[in-house]
């Protein structure tokens, strides 16, 4: 099914570039706009993740260098049936976390240091299950191919005047061009936003599954959301097209639950986060055991989190000094960039 989909995706964002071209362009500036089609439909396949990944700044790390924030990854991939992901950081002092890749083989999941510096063990353990939740659904090939198509489709619409206007070429003339500087990077932006809204609420579904624990995820949230009001995102802001791609919006002012909103309304998600853990009889997020992907280790307390590490204690509204590298310690072990 969600093959079935994404062809209908790539179709529909395929026919607006195709529309755009002939409003700069007509007939020829329409067979050039299919031609660019098929170019970026080709790389978005191959080489989106990668881009993206690049456009971030993101740095793959491993055991070595990362060893408590890839055993997270690793545990949540086994316990979800999934092959191990690429794991990336990014230096960002912005709480934040997107997956992308062509398929489960290929993905790749990328959290931010500030995401790692300020959230609990079992809430990063909750958002990154939420992306590996996007892996198993095959969102991540949709979700940036999106992301291309609408960042070329928005530059094709703001240098329209450069790339047509002429009378012989097109039959609209001075009318075309402004309609596709308007229209065109506000039908990609409804399609981008389209996309990502209805994903991230199964994604945050099963997400809740793959840890165990809906409140997890719904505490994680909350302090993304929060953090990501305040702190800026300078790679997201100049690239505003890969939005949707992260699990809350890294760009300011986007927070109405409407239909300019690249996520639904934090508070909604929160909401049918806490609903799943009433029905799960999910009450006690931080200490319950009973579907933990890792057991305890025996020399640790009994409420110890999923991964062997004692409970973390309730934090205060107000997110704490982020710790200098917390999820790069490793005592025993060989120290990387984040230990």
């Amino acid at each position: 099914m969600n093959t079935i989909r994404t062809a209908m995706l790539l179709a529909a964002m395929t026919a607006l570039f195709m529309g755009v071209g002939f409003l700069i362009g007509g007939p020829g500036g329409m067979m050039i706009a299919l031609v660019i089609a098929a170019g970026t439909n080709l790389f978005s396949y191959w080489n989106a993740d990668k881009m993206v990944l690049s456009m971030n700044r993101a740095v793959e790390v491993d055991e070595k260098n990362a060893p408590e924030y890839y055993a997270i990854v690793q545990a949540l991939a086994k316990q979800a049936g999934l092959p191990m992901p690429k794991t990336y950081l990014i230096d960002s002092p912005q709480p934040n976390a997107f997956a992308t890749g062509r398929n489960p083989q290929n993905a790749a999941v990328a959290a931010s240091t500030g995401l790692l510096q300020r959230l609990t063990h079992e809430e990063v353990a909750a958002v990154m299950a939420h992306e590996l939740a996007h892996v198993q659904h095959r969102d991540t090939l949709t979700m940036t191919i999106v992301a291309t198509f609408a960042g070329a489709i928005s530059m094709l619409g703001n240098f329209a005047f450069f790339l047509g206007g002429n009378r012989d070429n097109n039959p609209f003339g001075f009318v075309g061009v402004l309609a596709a500087m308007i229209v065109a990077p506000f039908a990609a932006m409804i399609v981008q936003m389209a996309v990502s809204r209805t994903r991230e609420y199964e994604a945050d579904r099963r997400g809740a599954e793959i840890c165990g624990h809906p409140l997890w995820l719904a505490s994680a949230l909350d302090k993304i959301a929060r953090g990501a009001e305040r702190i800026p995102n300078p790679d997201a802001e100049r690239n505003p097209a890969m939005a949707h791609l992260f699990i809350i919006n890294p760009l300011h002012g986007e927070r109405m639950d409407s239909l300019f909103s690249t996520h639904p309304a934090t508070e909604n998600r929160i909401a049918a986060l806490q609903e799943m853990a009433r029905q799960m009889g999910d009450s006690a997020p931080r200490t319950a055991e009973r579907r933990a992907p890792v057991p305890p280790r025996a020399d640790e307390q009994q409420s110890a989190g999923p991964w062997g590490k004692p409970a973390a204690p309730e934090q205060s509204a107000e997110p704490a000094k982020p710790n200098s590298n917390p999820w790069g310690r490793n005592p025993t072990g060989p120290k990387g960039r984040w230990s």
